[in-house]
């Protein structure tokens, strides 16, 4: 499993599409920065994680504790997904239900498609979503926790034979695969206005993928964890990755509540006293 610890500030390494000096072969300019506060604190932040999904002495019992707390999940393996029997699985979600409980607070997870977790957020049907910082179209509807449990990192899958995604420049006059629902920090925005980069959307990474390789595209934007996840038929071996950009996760709540300030306060407070006890 690829997941990346995160130092619980927002270290979100951002790309500008119209540079075309942002994408390097080898990505050491615009990741160095991000790497070498990532070696400085990701020893401890492993302890800190592994003491939050193993402990469970100090937590309250989940069908008792608090008041409930409508969370919103989507499928993004092994971050979040639901497994077979219906029940929500994934390192976030583990995360997410230890520090609800330890907020005083009784999670209901609510699984749903992305477009349905922004809807609800808009209009209060949810109170939380585990997922990426700094979506465009929930600007000014949520407040984002201040602590980064995770992140995950966004790239560019193409076939082996296709030339690696050095810069943007290269996307045009090429079709780019993309996944329903997710605007990738507003770089779909983008990729939108650009006349000569033809867009085309899956319904899932195994689909997505499906497409890769059929030629239906040049490129397949995703995340790094669910396409890893996705990657198991033998044919699957051709396809190569470009990183793009890392991008943070956290807690996510609705604006539609009033209560918003104050839940955000209290997971940000529970996430660093688990972490403290780990």
């Amino acid at each position: 499993m690829s997941v990346q610890i995160c130092t619980g500030l927002l270290i979100f390494a951002l790309t500008d599409p119209n540079n075309t000096d942002s994408m390097s072969r080898n990505y050491a300019d615009q990741f160095s920065s991000m790497y070498t506060a990532k070696r400085f604190f990701s020893a401890r932040l492993w302890i800190l994680l592994a003491g939050l999904l193993l402990s469970t002495g100090t937590l309250a019992d989940p069908e008792t504790a608090g008041k409930p707390l409508r969370i919103a999940y989507v499928d993004f393996p092994p971050i979040t997904y639901q497994k077979a029997d219906g029940s929500p699985a994934g390192t976030f979600i583990e995360i997410t239900r230890k520090v609800a409980v330890e907020a005083g607070y009784q999670p209901q997870f609510l699984y749903l498609p992305i477009s349905r977790v922004y809807l609800y957020l808009r209009n209060g049907q949810i109170d939380v979503w585990p997922g990426s910082t700094n979506v465009p179209v929930l600007n000014g509807e949520v407040l984002e926790t201040w602590v980064s449990p995770l992140a995950t990192q966004l790239s560019a899958w193409y076939l082996e034979g296709t030339g690696p995604l050095l810069h943007f420049d290269q996307l045009q006059g090429k079709t780019v695969i993309t996944i329903a629902g997710y605007t990738y920090g507003g770089l779909l925005y983008w990729l939108e206005d650009e006349a000569s980069i033809d867009v085309t959307e899956a319904p899932n990474y195994r689909a997505a993928l499906e497409m890769l390789k059929l030629g239906r595209g040049h490129y397949l934007l995703g995340h790094r964890d669910p396409v890893l996840d996705t990657l198991s038929m033998p044919e699957d071996a051709k396809i190569r990755e470009s990183e793009i950009r890392l991008r943070n996760l956290a807690w996510l709540f609705s604006l539609a509540n009033p209560r918003a300030a104050i839940l955000r306060e209290e997971f940000d407070d529970a996430y660093i006293r688990l972490a403290e006890k780990g």
